[in-house]
């Protein structure tokens, strides 16, 4: 008999969604959203239904597979294990730990798939990846201002007069705050959206600003020049709680508003109108992660940080300076979880430069590397020089739940669970502040393993076997510790399968900063010269490289998909997935293309071809194509992407990506 139960999305995402989830005959059937979760209240997306699809599909990994002579074959799990421990011993006691590469990424967000840490660091330490594709530079730089990089309470936005909501499309990416952004409407509140692409989001704002890609950070400046040219600067905070306000003044007097509007590609009346709406408190900004995603990406969300400041919406409820809540992870007894004291070896390579790195690297080589919960081949930028690397070394090793392009390339696959079908807990560390059990629902298919259950079989072959002799139970009973006193324990969180984290939900509200003055810093007084603001533009933009910019004269956006958390669902669409290359209307006219044409986008990186969607409202010469799309659909848009770092050297470029366009 069908049966109704409730678990929790894994999905790595804003929402971080409860579930109810049809079973019958040990199977899902259905999955929708859970009415009396506090946040999501019944309302889920598309990519978490698809998380019936994933678990149910006939093109799971369901054995161990070893490639052979260049074809894969079906192999048992000892000899899996066997042969791989055989290698993680070989390599240990030829060239040392540091010749294995741990290439792990967050898309599935289950707190105890951070054990591959543990196992990690018990071996001994190996080299492991640093930064972050998706919001490492924006992390980095709020790290600066205020210390950490939290946001205000869900429930706070009720508080706002103005809501300006910046490079973040709710809409798509963030359902239930997109459900707090009507109410907030319908009570009043006025909503602003800036964003180069006029999206849903847009579309219920009461003033939408288009932007020249990048811009971001300097528009922010603008806005702050006019605060301070009309006197609507918040004297009281800045004198109080704040350093280094003269260095900001003294780099904005460098610089008039019409240049910042030339740039910017936005009106001087318009920074005005801003100037006069972040004044009128509270306003509260809600920032997207693309905005980070270019050479100059820290700085600019440490202008808009700076925008939020000076205009006194700092701590107050109604406002904030809203990017991620690192508060909600820190929750957690991680150091317990992973011990990293346990590691006598440790290398670094960057996230977004890690096929180069291990290309080029010495002392030792990379003779192994393992991929947990990502899909390099279609995430990391520079697809072609990915490629490359991970065919190149000895022994690739990939935990998967399908063939993905990653995996392709692998020496062994090794078959992993859904979330339906291992016990864990979930949370958000962008969005709300609510853990979420999720329960173990149905039996997995064929031979496939948890996680866990592969570390703690390779640990017991590696001899610290030990170090994992814990029930799953155990494990999460860890995770819960530092919460025990505040009436959170696993035996609670099973009964009502989301409970509320202890956290601040008005950050700063007391003006004591984690930063080395304890106050908001303006310029980052422990990062010497490199701590000051700065005027800085995208490095491929006509301002930064001008011969760049006649050879590739559009911006190209990689933007997340619909259906898909990044590459995870394209092979499981009911129609067959395409590029699809969106242009702004200015392209299409000068082009002479058409809706449906097929053409070809590319720079001195890569190509990438696909069919023409024109986009009436898109900020001129702007183009976007959604990342993750598998090879055989017609390839990553990371063909084209640059594996350069941002300013403070822990978020990536993606964004940052000049391209041409030619029918073909």
């Amino acid at each position: 008999m069908a049966q109704v139960r409730k678990t929790a999305c894994p999905l790595n995402c804003w929402d971080s969604c409860g579930f109810n989830v049809t079973i019958d005959q040990d199977r899902v059937t259905k999955v929708e959203g859970d009415p009396e979760h506090p946040i999501t209240q019944g309302k889920i997306c598309g990519r978490g239904r698809m998380l019936e699809t994933r678990a149910n599909s006939s093109q799971r990994l369901l054995h161990p597979l070893k490639k052979v002579n260049g074809t894969f074959e079906q192999i048992s799990w000892e000899q899996a294990l066997d042969e791989i421990a055989a290698k993680l011993n070989g390599i240990k006691e030829k060239y040392g730990t540091t010749a294995v590469l741990h290439s792990h990424d967050y898309a599935n967000n289950g707190i105890l798939k951070n054990l591959d840490k543990r196992f990690f660091n018990c071996y001994g330490g190996v080299t492991e990846l640093y930064g972050s594709l998706c919001w490492g530079a924006g992390i980095e730089a709020q790290k600066w201002d205020f210390g950490n990089a939290w946001s205000h309470g869900p429930a706070d936005i009720g508080n706002s007069k103005n809501i300006i909501t910046w490079g973040r499309n709710v809409a798509r990416t963030n359902m239930h705050f997109y459900e707090k952004l009507l109410e907030a409407k319908k009570q009043g509140a006025n909503i602003f959206v800036i964003d180069p692409l006029f999206n849903g989001t847009a579309k219920i704002a009461d003033e939408y600003i288009t932007i020249k890609p990048g811009m971001d950070g300097l528009l922010a400046a603008g806005i702050i020049k006019e605060i301070l040219r009309l006197g609507l600067e918040d004297q009281e905070f800045i004198e109080r709680s704040t350093h280094g306000f003269a260095d900001l003044s003294k780099l904005l007097n460098g610089i008039s508003l019409e240049e910042i509007s030339e740039r910017t590609e936005v009106s001087c009346e318009v920074m005005t109108t801003l100037a006069n709406v972040y004044a009128d408190k509270p306003t509260s900004t809600y920032m997207g992660l693309g905005l980070q995603r270019y050479k100059n990406g820290g700085n600019t969300i440490r202008l808009i940080d700076a925008l939020a400041a000076v205009s006194g919406n700092i701590g107050i409820a109604g406002g904030g300076a809203n990017y991620a809540n690192l508060q909600v992870g820190q929750s957690f007894a991680f150091e317990e979880l992973t011990l990293v004291h346990r590691r006598t070896n440790y290398r670094q390579f960057s996230m977004m430069k890690q096929a180069e790195e291990v290309l080029t690297a010495t002392d030792p080589e990379i003779k192994m590397i393992v991929v947990t919960c990502g899909n390099p081949l279609t995430q990391v930028p520079d697809t072609n020089m990915v490629e490359k690397t991970f065919s190149s070394v000895e022994t690739l090793v990939v935990i998967e739940q399908f063939m993905t392009d990653t995996a392709m390339l692998a020496d062994y696959v090794l078959p992993t669970t859904t979330a339906f079908e291992e016990e864990d807990l979930y949370y958000s560390s962008m969005y709300h502040h609510f853990v979420n059990f999720g329960t173990k629902l149905v039996t997995a298919p064929g031979e496939a393993q948890p996680d866990l259950w592969i570390w703690t079989q390779l640990a017991a072959r590696l001899g610290f076997g030990e170090d994992f002799d814990f029930s799953r139970e155990e494990w999460l009973k860890m995770a819960l510790k530092p919460l025990k006193d505040k009436g959170i324990t696993l035996e609670k969180l099973r009964a009502h399968h989301t409970m509320e984290l202890p956290v601040v939900k008005i950050p700063w509200h007391d003006h004591t900063f984690q930063t080395p003055t304890g106050k908001y810093e303006f310029t980052a007084q422990q990062k010497g010269h490199n701590g000051l603001l700065t005027l800085a533009v995208p490095d491929e933009s006509k301002w930064a490289n001008p011969e760049l910019a006649k050879k590739y004269p559009y911006h190209l956006l990689t933007i997340h998909p619909l259906r898909s958390n990044h590459s995870q669902n394209y092979h499981l669409f009911a129609s067959k997935p395409k590029v699809k290359v969106e242009i702004a209307a200015n392209i299409a006219e000068s082009l002479g293309l058409e809706n449906g044409d097929f053409v070809k986008v590319w720079n001195d990186r890569g190509e990438v071809k696909g069919f023409i969607s024109i986009l009436a409202k898109a900020h001129p010469d702007t183009i976007n194509i959604d990342e993750g799309i598998w090879k055989e659909f017609g390839g990553s848009v990371n063909h084209l992407t640059s594996s350069r770092e941002s300013d403070n050297g822990l978020g990536s470029t993606l964004y940052d990506c000049l391209v041409n366009v030619v029918k073909v």
